[in-house]
């Protein structure tokens, strides 16, 4: 296999957005190929992220029509779905298409338009990853948050003003990015007196939902600095399942795609836990964070929170977590999370990234699907 680096990347500014999904991923691949100067390139293959085009907006055949509407023909285009997973699954597929000599230079772009539906229809779509026989008593991704909430809570001893800190913390880094889609800090009062969503948690412990879209260029590691003068090498990506019913599983606080996902890469890049420098994770609900950062051998189990509570996680600690926003804050446009997450290590680890610039030589990147049965976890290397 061969070693694989990432050139460019796009990012579209996250929320409401007026244009369709296809046009949110073109501005964000006309970005990638700027920033990676390949817009003269021949592209081999251009993999999508995507969960719901055709239930969010009626449309299909999107990775086909994106490729046309940049003009890449006649390079193979294909939409990978992986619920909320998707655009790390659109990564993942890319790097194996360049590690094993398919092709010389991948997109991998991911996107989603889901406001063009109303809110109750949008979290009947989300829920409709869930096993067929809990979705048919009515759960969703909601109420299954709520639930893992209060058993960490109560196993744990995690006071509620610890797990509300995720929010906070992400909020003042959204406030940091311009393609957030909240750009304003809230007070930790604000979380703690939101509406209950799903007792114990409140409107503030979830992520919003949103249009947007990011792409990333990948190539031949040997053949980066051609390019550019900064590329990041893939060190480790891996990707793992683990049960769809939730109910079934051991332990609720315990994201066992996570663990497995997180092994293989770190493997692969010959590091471990404590190499990481920086950290984007799948916040899509503020606890959900604390439970990523135990599986991925950051924190001991049940003592994630203790690490926020000290302040390990902000910008100014020893490992900043979600320095873009997170989900929390930057928004969470289902298809377009995972290559968005792998653009932020990008620019974190080429200095790129203004007023919310951290020291990083290593990061990471965790993608969840579902509600935590599939997991895409990176490993990304300053070269």
């Amino acid at each position: 296999m061969r070693d694989v680096a990432i050139i460019g990347v796009g990012l579209t500014k996250f929320g409401k957005r007026e244009e369709n999904v296809i046009q949110l991923m073109a501005e964000a691949s006309i970005e990638a190929l700027r920033d990676s100067r390949t817009a003269n390139e021949d592209f081999g293959v251009v993999f999508v992220g995507n969960m719901a085009s055709g239930e969010f907006e009626g449309k299909s055949g999107i990775a086909n029509a994106l490729v046309s509407e940049i003009s890449l023909e006649p390079a193979f285009a294909s939409k990978i779905e992986n619920t909320s997973g998707s655009g790390g699954a659109a990564f993942y597929v890319a790097w194996m298409s360049v590690a094993s000599g398919q092709s010389e230079l991948a997109l991998a772009v991911g996107g989603e338009k889901m406001t063009s539906v109303s809110t109750e229809r949008a979290t009947d779509i989300i829920a409709s990853l869930t096993h067929a026989e809990e979705y048919g008593q009515g759960a969703t991704l909601l109420s299954f948050a709520g639930l893992t909430a209060r058993h960490y809570t109560e196993r744990y001893g995690a006071p509620k003003e610890a797990i509300a800190k995720v929010a906070v913390k992400n909020h003042e880094n959204g406030y940091l990015n311009p393609n957030a889609q909240f750009q304003k800090p809230i007070t930790l009062e604000q979380v703690l007196t939101s509406p209950i969503i799903a007792d114990p948690l409140r409107l503030y412990d979830f992520c919003p939902i949103t249009d947007g879209a990011a792409a990333i260029v990948l190539v031949p590691a040997e053949r980066a600095r051609s390019f550019v003068e900064k590329p990041v090498r893939i060190g480790g990506v891996a990707g793992a399942t683990s049960t769809h019913v939730v109910h079934e599983r051991e332990d609720l606080t315990v994201l066992d795609a996570v663990r497995r996902a997180s092994d293989k890469a770190y493997k692969m890049a010959g590091k471990g836990p404590k190499d990481i420098q920086v950290a984007e994770l799948h916040d899509m609900f503020t606890l959900m964070e604390i439970i990523q950062s135990e599986d991925l051998g950051f924190f001991r189990k049940g003592e994630g929170w203790k690490a926020l509570e000290s302040g390990e996680t902000t910008r100014r600690g020893a490992l900043p977590i979600n320095t873009s926003g997170g989900l929390k804050a930057k928004g969470h446009p289902i298809g377009a999370t995972g290559t968005a997450q792998v653009a932020e290590i990008t620019q974190q680890l080429q200095g790129r990234c203004g007023a919310r610039q951290v020291k990083a030589e290593v990061g990471l990147t965790c993608n969840v699907a579902g509600f935590g049965n599939n997991s895409v976890v990176s490993i990304l290397e300053r070269m």
